[in-house]
C-alpha cells in the first residue's frame, strides 16, 4: 500500500529535503507551509499556518485521506537574543511556532495516525538536550520544552501502538542559519549593554553555520525513524562537536569560558 506523510515546514530548507526524501520513495507527501512548494510528482501541497488552530484543523481536514503512516513536524523558528531585553510578542512567537504548533498539528493529525497504524517524528534540536547558550534562550528553551512533550506523548500513546521520536539534529544548512549572524544583529534595542557580547555570540553562529552539514543527512535519518519496524526513541544527528562536550563540562567551568569568549 502507498504511504503518506505529512511534514509540517516543507516549503524549505529541511522540510523541503524530507519531502523530497520521502517521495523518492514512492510516499504521498503532503507537504504544509505557510507558502507550500509546487506539487510534483508525490508532492501535494498543503497550506497551513501551525500558530492558528483553525488553519491547521481545516489543512488536516483537506487532505482528501483517511489516514496517514508518519507526521513531521518540521516548522520551526529561530528567536535569539538577551531574554531580559525581549519582547513578549518575539518570545511568544517562538514558542507559538515551535511548541504550540506542533501540539496543534499533532492533535490535529492523531485521528489519521490512528487510522493508519502511523507514528510522529518531533523535531527537536541538540539544543534540546544541551545547558542553554548565551542569547539562545528563546530558542532553546522551546527546544526542551518538545523534548519534554515528546516524553510524555510517547509514553501516552506507546499502549495505543503509535511510535513516537524525537530528531535531535545539530547544525545543517538552511535559509535560516545562513542568516543568523543578521538576525543576532538586530536582536538588542538601542542602548543595550549586551549589544556586544551579542555581536559576538552572532559572529561565532555564523562560523557554526560554515561547518554545517547538508540537509539531506537528516532527511535521511527522518525517513529511517518513518520505516524502521521499531524507530529509536531519539536521534542524535550531527551535533556540534565544541557544543557536545561542552555538555558534559561542570556547569560552572563551561561559564567561565563563555564570559571570557563574550
Amino acid at each position: 500500500m502507498a504511504q503518506s506523510v505529512l511534514i509540517t515546514g516543507a516549503g524549505g530548507g529541511l522540510g523541503a529535503a524530507a519531502a523530497s526524501a520521502f517521495a523518492r520513495r514512492g510516499w504521498t507527501v503532503y507537504a504544509a507551509d505557510l507558502t507550500p512548494p509546487a506539487a510534483a510528482a508525490g508532492l501535494v501541497p498543503v497550506r497551513m499556518d501551525v500558530t492558528a488552530t483553525k488553519s491547521v484543523e481545516q489543512a488536516i481536514a483537506g487532505l482528501g485521506t483517511s489516514e496517514l503512516q508518519c507526521v513531521v513536524t518540521l516548522a520551526g523558528v529561530l528567536g535569539v537574543g538577551p531574554l531580559a531585553e525581549m519582547d513578549d510578542a518575539k518570545l511568544q512567537r517562538v514558542i507559538d511556532v515551535n511548541v504550540m504548533g506542533t501540539h496543534r498539528v499533532v492533535r490535529a493529525a492523531f485521528p489519521l495516525l490512528s487510522a493508519g497504524n502511523g507514528r510522529i517524528i518531533l523535531i527537536s534540536s541538540e539544543t534540546g538536550w544541551q545547558p542553554a547558550m548565551p542569547f539562545n534562550g528563546a530558542y532553546a528553551l522551546s527546544k526542551h520544552a518538545v523534548e519534554a512533550y515528546g516524553d510524555a506523548l510517547r509514553r501516552e500513546l506507546a499502549p495505543l501502538g503509535v511510535p513516537v521520536s524525537i530528531i535531535q539534529p545539530g547544525p545543517f544548512r538552511t535559509g535560516m542559519t545562513a542568516s543568523i549572524e543578521a538576525a543576532f544583529a538586530d536582536a538588542t534595542i538601542d542602548g543595550s549593554p549586551f549589544a556586544e557580547r551579542v555581536r559576538k555570540a552572532g559572529r561565532l553562529a555564523a562560523a557554526q553555520h560554515e561547518k554545517a552539514h547538508d540537509p539531506g543527512v537528516l532527511a535521511a535519518v527522518i525517513v529511517e525513524a518513518a520505516t524502521k519496524s521499531t524507530p529509536k526513541l531519539r536521534y542524535s544527528v550531527r551535533p556540534d562537536r565544541a557544543r557536545a562536550l561542552a555538555s558534559r563540562l561542570p556547569v560552572r567551568v563551561v561559564d567561565s569560558i563563555l564570559r571570557r569568549a563574550l
